[in-house]
């Protein structure tokens, strides 16, 4: 019984999985509202959130996300923050434009859905603007346009990111009887839970364009200290090297025995 109980609580066990990624959102999601008090780092805060997220997939649960947020938030903090304020800027503007828009009469009335429309547009590329400053390196327009890129690249992915990021705020503000479960929620996983829905959305594609890493999250290095990038040549080194064929699966004895006769070994 006790070994049963230590084999189901182990980190290594599927429930001690789920348990550290559990962790790791509550602590990224703490870190957020901590590093977005003075708003005007919010989006900073966000692109460390979905690299904290970013970091645990692909490393398989297995990261610290304290040290991981404010390394993200340091090094993008520049970038994030200059996005964030063009888009707030933008949507005061839009707050304005439909003012003056409900006050009218006539056709200037419907300017209101074209002001609606550009505001969803704004809205989904910034949903896809964080998670790529996270993940790659790049100016600001290089950003933009891959978060136009992977949100258009599987459009039937848009109405469920915009459902992740937009009906959860909706719910909070629509039901002020709630609100206190709601601020509790908020507070504790609400805004990770999110990021790492996101962030299991976009790693399959994202991994075609990013450095291998190992179990640990980490780069792989070549011997001169390059990373190595996926469908290169040094990968298919490195996985020679580890007995890993180019499916990404370890080589079987079958497998190994079949090359040794290739080799007349």
């Amino acid at each position: 019984m006790k070994d049963f109980v230590n084999s189901f609580m182990s980190n290594d066990s599927p429930f001690g999985k789920v348990m550290t990624k559990i962790g790791i959102i509550i602590a990224a999601n703490l870190m957020f509202i901590l590093f977005s008090l003075p708003v005007i780092t919010i989006g900073a805060s966000y692109t460390a959130l979905y690299r904290v997220m970013l970091k645990t997939l692909r490393s398989g649960g297995v990261t610290n996300p304290f040290k991981q947020f404010w390394l993200g938030f340091k090094t993008s903090f520049l970038q994030s923050t200059a996005v964030w304020i063009v888009y707030a800027l933008l949507m005061v503007a839009g707050c304005f434009g439909l003012r003056i828009c409900w006050q009218a009469q006539g056709v200037m009335n419907y300017f209101q859905y074209a002001i609606y429309g550009v505001a969803l547009i704004l809205t989904l590329i910034l949903i896809y603007t964080f998670p790529s400053i996270a993940a790659f390196e790049g100016k600001i327009s290089a950003h933009i346009r891959n978060a136009i890129y992977f949100s258009f690249h599987k459009p039937w992915w848009i109405p469920v990111n915009l459902f992740f990021h937009i009906f959860p705020l909706y719910l909070t503000y629509s039901d002020p009887h709630m609100m206190p479960l709601y601020a509790f929620c908020w507070f504790f996983f609400g805004f990770g839970a999110i990021t790492m829905l996101t962030a299991r959305l976009l790693v399959k594609d994202y991994s075609k364009y990013l450095p291998i890493v190992d179990d640990y999250g980490d780069f792989i290095l070549t011997e001169d200290g390059e990373k190595i990038m996926p469908g290169s040549p040094e990968e298919k080194a490195y996985f020679a090297s580890e007995g890993i064929s180019d499916g990404g699966h370890e080589k079987t004895e079958e497998e190994i025995l079949e090359e040794m006769k290739k080799l007349d070994m």
